[in-house]
């Protein structure tokens, strides 16, 4: 299933999965315009917003594990 987006008025379309593909869709449609064009300023707050997510999930996983006995 193709998701697509378009940057600086250039149109990218990606193959994926089609699971992937619908949850993709949702979280796209909290960062980017996707019906319109998005410009790189865009693209660059999503993907700092994205790295700041999987930091702090990160940091929960280690947490839980060092909760655990015999690490």
């Amino acid at each position: 299933m193709n998701v697509s987006l378009t940057l600086n008025a250039k149109r990218y379309d990606i193959d994926v999965e089609e699971d992937f593909a619908r949850f993709l869709n949702t979280k796209m449609r909290e960062d980017f315009h996707i019906d319109g064009n998005n410009d790189l300023k865009t693209l660059l707050h999503a993907y700092v917003r994205q790295n700041f997510a999987l930091y702090e999930q990160e940091k929960q996983i280690s947490s839980l594990i060092d909760k655990f006995p015999n690490r």
